[in-house]
């Protein structure tokens, strides 16, 4: 979580495993695309830095934030990925629309954690205007993306410790 205290694209390079065997898939909302577009790159990039090989990371998009669960589950069950991460922008407006579209996929990325083997990390921004999203997507609190290509290498690093 960004805070002043904490960029998003900081963290300590040498502790993150290397991701060179590792396959991620990612799930774009094109709602918010000015946005999203940073935080896609900003994690097909640090995954890449991480050794990640381009053939290895899956991308594909889908029209808002609230089918990202769809397509988080249709990757799990038709691609060969370790990991997903599932990566939109919702802004607050003047109806609670902002929330039934948060909360919603707030419970199914966690319901496709809790249930499934692949883990889905969460790249949903939930901001109270444009500014605060564009802070987060490579402005002055870092990227999210990164911090989400970090949280989905650890991810599959875990896995794999638990299975050796």
């Amino acid at each position: 979580m960004a805070t002043v205290n904490h960029n998003l694209s900081e963290y300590d390079f040498n502790s993150i495993p290397n991701a060179e065997g590792m396959k991620f898939g990612i799930v774009v909302s094109e709602w918010n695309d000015n946005i999203t577009d940073a935080l896609r790159q900003g994690a097909e990039d640090t995954l890449k830095r991480h050794g990640a090989k381009p053939e290895n990371i899956l991308v594909r998009y889908v029209p808002g934030s609230f089918e990202l669960t769809f397509a988080a589950n249709q990757m799990i069950e038709n691609c060969d990925v370790d990991a997903i991460i599932a990566i939109g922008c919702v802004i607050k407006g003047d109806t609670p629309h902002f929330d039934y579209v948060c909360m919603g996929v707030t419970q199914g990325i966690t319901q496709l954690n809790v249930t499934g083997d692949v883990p889905v990390i969460y790249g949903l921004i939930t901001t109270n205007n444009l500014e605060q999203a564009e802070d987060r997507a490579g402005g002055k609190l870092g990227n999210k993306g990164d911090e989400c290509a970090i949280s989905a290498i650890k991810m599959i690093d875990f896995i794999w410790s638990l299975n050796k």
